[in-house]
């Protein structure tokens, strides 16, 4: 057992010692310390042991006999503590351990050991040992190392996770400097992440506005200096490192730390290049015709109600030309239809050749043809591109192997003369095609207040049989 501090100080014979002054003054020290001390004589017998030693040990562990205080080291940790003890009766100094003691109860206690040669010990010729009890540290450093193995495991869920999914995600701190890149964002930016990482975001993350060509808007500086999510403006293109363009959609959302401060921003997108050429397809289809690839009956309604408001607001005129192929019927019938539908391309790129770019030519159904003539100065203006026009169609066009003469009747109506909206203009356009078809076909007429479409219709019209198809 070990004795109470009063008689803890035996002599080399076994037999109570006088307590010297230099003994007095170990104890003192050895109670001052935070560490617990073991100490035996020469014969391996405990001569002491401090009132620390026995707080983190307990009352009934290492018997004074010397290295009895080694059966209560953990099996596994005792070769080493052993060596240990070994080592400092030889008069080395070994390095301090890390073992596990069993103490009452069953009780595992970490304790950090060290062993030294004590010639000084009460005694003389003793060895001395440290005891610092660990377990609190070595519990931390368990709670340490499983936090620190459970945020690898977190970050590589991460890891895989965005390395995984068809988006691409950048991350910067609050200066905009990039810190992250997944795999799907090395890609489309051309960037590889060991490259990118302290860069600019704007150096690996280029992106244009699709119309204007300038550099758009930084989404994430948005979301930062707003502290909310932000979408990337419409119509963005990304400039990826080699030059290539990209179509994407993209969203920017802040970085908080623990206490809600923004830290940086997180950039998601994703290529649609394909779902833009789509729509744009989709949109095309909607508005124009599938034949000659000319804008249809709807969007030349758009065009002609657009040009009507800024004539109105500029003080212009606007000219519309309603057009009919004389004796297309007779072509269609007597040559087939597929030669039909090659007159009507040809009459499409004919008609485009002879206007304005800033004007509209439509085929608004069969064999009908409609060129608005946006912000004119004078009536005469559409009068000389309706010459112009009969004068191109004059002249025979060889059209799968038939050299066909291919006249038109146009009838021309004027806003806001012949009406106030796009309705009306284009009912009076109409009117007057009917007027040039029943006056002989192959001319023009202006429409004229006294014209109504049911009188007009109701005008003889020459024989559908054309004078002449000649053959190639």
């Amino acid at each position: 057992m070990i004795e109470s501090p009063a008689n803890l100080l035996i002599g080399p014979n076994g037999a109570q010692g006088a307590q010297t002054g230099r003994e007095a003054l170990f104890r003192a020290m050895g109670e001052a310390l935070p560490l617990g001390i073991f100490v035996t004589d020469r014969h391996d017998v405990c001569v002491y042991t401090n009132a620390v030693y026995r707080g983190i040990v307990g009352p009934d562990f290492g018997g004074a006999q010397g290295s009895d205080w080694l059966n209560a080291v953990h099996p596994d940790d005792r070769p080493r503590a052993m060596a240990a003890w070994t080592k400092a009766a030889e008069g080395a100094a070994p390095d301090p351990l890390e073992v596990r003691l069993v103490l009452a109860e069953g009780r595992i206690l970490w304790a950090r050991l060290h062993a030294a040669a004590m010639a000084d010990a009460p005694g003389g010729g003793g060895r001395v040992l440290t005891v610092e009890d660990i377990t609190a540290r070595k519990a931390a450093d368990l709670t340490a190392c499983m936090a620190e193995e459970a945020l690898f495991a977190e970050k590589e869920r991460a890891q895989v996770t965005l390395n995984s999914i068809g988006d691409a995600v950048l991350t910067t701190d609050v200066d905009g400097t990039v810190t992250y890149l997944n795999l799907v964002a090395e890609t489309m930016t051309g960037w590889a992440r060991d490259e990118a990482l302290g860069q600019p975001l704007a150096e690996v993350f280029h992106i244009l506005d699709g119309i204007s060509r300038e550099t758009a808007r930084n989404p994430a500086r948005l979301a930062m200096s707003e502290d909310r999510i932000v979408g990337l403006a419409a119509g963005c293109v990304l400039l990826r490192r080699d030059g290539v363009e990209t179509s994407i959609e993209d969203s920017a959302a802040p970085i908080h730390n623990r206490e809600g401060r923004v830290t940086g921003a997180v950039i998601v997108f994703h290529d649609v290049s394909e779902s833009r050429a789509m729509a744009a397809r989709m949109e095309r289809l909607a508005h124009h015709d599938f034949l000659t690839g000319l804008p249809n009956r709807a969007l030349l309604s758009e065009r002609l109600t657009q040009a009507i408001g800024m004539a109105r607001r500029r003080g212009k005129q606007v000219a519309l030309l309603f057009l009919d192929l004389d004796y297309f019927k007779y072509i269609n019938d007597s040559l087939g239809h597929a030669i039909g539908d090659l007159v009507l391309q040809v009459v499409a790129e004919r008609l485009v050749a002879c206007v304005r770019t800033t004007d509209t030519v439509c085929r608004r159904g069969g064999d009908e043809f409609v060129i608005l003539l946006s912000e004119i100065e004078r009536i005469e203006d559409a009068a000389r591109v309706a010459d112009k026009l009969l004068q191109v169609f004059s002249r025979p066009q060889c059209i799968g192997g038939h050299a066909l003469h291919v006249t038109l009747s146009i009838g021309i109506s004027v806003y806001p003369d012949d009406g106030g909206c796009a309705e009306t203009v284009l009912r009076n356009a109409d009117t007057a095609m009917y007027c040039a078809k029943a006056r002989g076909r192959n001319n023009y007429q202006f429409f004229r207040a006294e014209m109504s479409t049911g009188a007009v219709r109701s005008l003889p019209v020459e024989s559908s049989k054309p004078p002449s198809v000649g053959a190639g």
